[in-house]
């Protein structure tokens, strides 16, 4: 018995396979209380940096960078894949979006022989199939996993192009230098899918004609049905598709009146933008940062700065401003354990992507070697969901 109870600890804590590829100064990242942090990288359009800190109980915000090959065959197009997963009700489905959702976009990638926000859409509409398989099979024995769900932000450049594809209220912010000023403009380059904006709100409505209550005022913040902020995700099941609204879930997720058809989405707002030498750095971020920074001030700490630390300068400056709204000290704030440090700031996942324009210029189809890092240090192995992970409560993502 206790060696039973010895391997079932060791699986929930065992670190993540080694066959990523780590390159760098901090070769794979460092660990700093709840910071993780890799300070430089170099991806194949140009540099990186990425930075991590957690506030809930079990991180829900996952994230990764992917360079190189972006198919299944050797004579692929090349490029950087950028992904930040920020999930809520529990870290399930962020975990599963970063085991699964880049090898979705490398196999329609080599179908379709190029990139394309069609390969980037048909990759999300498998991630989210693939969690309902999960959630269908978990269902008799751990039913709250119907109400775990995740916002999902997504960046591809590639052949001197930059996909943005987003679900949720993660944001992608691009550092634009002008040449007349020397200033960097920030320009926001993905579509949110938050309550709190009116534009969703009348979407919600307008898809949604005769509920009244598709979304509600609830401690002075809009939620759809009273439950959840964003009004798209890969998860939520539980708003979804009806058979997972019932016993044995939680009251709490469960609507009094049924409903025909899916009250969340999972098809992303995608854009794609033609790269020019004057586009500098994309910030990519979950909304822990962004709940404290504007996309201005985020572009100016980047540029005024030196690119390595980039993404733990971003965090910093947000814990900064949490520690000021609570009238006290960072160094105070950052004392606060994980699980308490929640009523202070939430998980706050960034990652500076900065664009070489020679290199986002080259031949897409060069040979190149192959990057993988995944934020927020010890996690678990690949294609696997956490064995000793129960949802929290996920009202609010």
């Amino acid at each position: 018995m206790l060696s039973e109870l010895m391997n079932y600890l060791r699986a929930c804590f065992r670190p993540r396979s080694n066959r990523y590829v780590h390159t760098g100064s901090d070769a794979g990242g460092r660990q700093d209380g709840l910071l993780w942090y890799k300070d430089s990288g170099q991806h194949f359009n140009g540099e990186f940096s990425m930075a991590v800190v957690q506030a809930n109980n079990l991180l829900e915000d996952q994230s990764q960078i992917e360079s190189g090959n972006l198919s299944l065959h050797e004579s692929g197009p090349c490029g950087t894949f950028v992904g930040v997963y920020d999930g809520h009700g529990g870290p399930e489905t962020s975990r599963f979006i970063n085991d699964h959702l880049f090898q979705h976009l490398k196999r329609f990638t080599s179908e379709q022989q190029s990139m394309s926000a069609d390969v980037i859409r048909k990759a999300f509409q498998a991630t989210e199939e693939g969690f309902l398989s999960v959630v269908t099979r978990q269902w008799p024995m751990k039913p709250q996993i119907a109400a775990v769900g995740s916002c999902c932000l997504v960046g591809v450049v590639c052949g001197g192009f930059l996909y943005i594809a987003n679900l949720g209220d993660s944001r992608a912010v691009l550092g634009r230098a002008v040449k007349a000023t020397g200033e960097v403009l920030a320009i926001q380059l993905s579509s949110e899918h938050n309550a709190c904006i009116e534009s969703v709100r009348q979407e919600l409505h307008s898809l949604h004609p005769d509920d009244s209550n598709i979304v509600v005022l609830k401690h002075n913040v809009w939620r759809v049905k009273g439950l959840i902020q964003v009004s798209r995700s890969i998860g939520d099941v539980y708003l979804k598709k009806a058979e997972f609204n019932r016993e044995p879930l939680y009251v709490k997720f469960r609507l009094r009146e049924p409903f025909t058809r899916p009250i969340l989405s999972s098809e992303p707002s995608i854009s794609v933008h033609q790269l020019q030498p004057h586009d500098q750095f994309v910030i990519f971020a979950s909304d822990g940062l962004w709940e404290h920074l504007s996309n201005q001030e985020a572009v100016d700490l980047v540029k005024n700065h030196p690119r390595s630390g980039s993404a733990r300068r971003l965090v910093k400056a947000a814990l900064q401003e949490a520690a000021k709204k609570r009238e006290m000290r960072y160094s105070d704030l950052k004392k606060i354990d994980r699980g308490v440090r929640r009523h202070f700031h939430d998980d706050i996942t960034v990652i500076v992507v900065f664009l070489d324009s020679n290199l986002v210029s080259r031949a897409s189809s060069v040979k190149c070697p192959n990057l993988s890092v995944r934020g927020g240090g010890i996690n678990l192995p690949p294609n696997s969901l956490a064995p000793c992970a129960t949802p929290t409560e996920a009202g609010n993502p």
